[in-house]
């Protein structure tokens, strides 16, 4: 069985504020367009599942991010009408009955070093989900920023269903914080799914979109987001995620470094003098 799911840093992805236009992944399709990185996972035959290289090659992806100096915003989606139906039965289930405890660990590790590094980039992350979206893809799905769902489209934390525990990559901590803590304990419970109004309602999904539209609307939402103040987007999803381990008083005072920070921004001095000229401010990121 390939071991190239092992930790390791592939060479062509950038570093010190290099550019990722010109990175080729070799497991999912990648574009990026006015500073919109658009990530779609392309096995649209078998509702695109994980391997165990797409899950390092997304890893890796992710942990580029912070370096990557033409994405500002990410949009993650699926080909042919579904959004990802979690890891390959037969490529990843069937080898891991195989491995031996080590093995297992090194897996394991290597798929929550993925949700890891979507929650530690700067760029938010909105997922465009239409179609199945289970066991792994639920969990992608739950690590971006915000959620477009469809009609039609379904998520299902599968993985007690499987005979494995509900904490997987990160559900049990991140899961409760999107819809509450009776709600996920239910659904990873009992794994079973989550509809598209009803994940509207309970605040998985922020918005419901039509088959033909979900894309396009996550894409401009993404626009949206770089057409902002993108250094300070990222100190807000920062500061969402460390909060979540602050009292009150130590996030008050976080946030009072992080927005000092942004005040000495050059956004910041923008916004300003647009307001005094009456016009729209032209952010940069700087």
């Amino acid at each position: 069985m390939s071991q190239r799911y092992l930790p390791g840093q592939p060479q062509q992805l950038p570093r010190h504020n290099q550019p990722m236009a010109d990175f080729q992944p070799a497991h999912f399709l990648l574009s990026v367009e006015a500073g919109v990185a658009t990530v779609c996972l392309n096995r649209p035959e078998r509702k695109n599942p994980l391997s165990f290289d797409s899950y390092a090659e997304l890893r890796d992806f992710f942990r580029a991010l912070p370096y990557a100096s033409d994405i500002h915003a990410v949009v993650i989606t699926g080909a042919g009408g579904n959004f990802c139906s979690g890891g390959d039965v037969h490529e990843i289930i069937g080898p891991l009955t195989q491995l031996d405890m080590p093995g297992l660990l090194a897996f394991t590790r290597m798929t929550g070093d993925l949700v890891k590094a979507m929650r530690a980039c700067p760029q938010p992350i909105i997922a465009a989900i239409d179609g199945v979206c289970a066991g792994a893809g639920a969990i992608l799905a739950m690590a971006s920023d915000m959620r477009y769902g469809t009609e039609r489209s379904k998520t299902y934390f599968l993985f007690n269903k499987v005979g494995l525990a509900g904490c997987d990559m990160g559900a049990c901590a991140l899961l409760p914080r999107i819809v509450g803590q009776g709600r996920a304990s239910e659904l990873l419970f009992t794994g079973r799914g989550l509809g598209a109004l009803e994940a509207e309602r309970w605040g998985f999904y922020n918005r419901v979109c039509s088959p033909d539209g979900v894309l396009s609307e996550a894409q401009n939402m993404a626009a949206q987001l770089v057409a902002g103040p993108t250094f300070a987007n990222g100190m807000t999803k920062k500061m969402l995620q460390q909060e979540w381990n602050m009292g009150v008083d130590e996030a008050i005072e976080a946030e009072a470094q992080a927005q000092a920070i942004c005040m000495a921004t050059n956004d910041f001095h923008r916004a300003y003098h647009a307001f005094v000229a009456k016009q729209t401010p032209v952010f940069e990121g700087d």
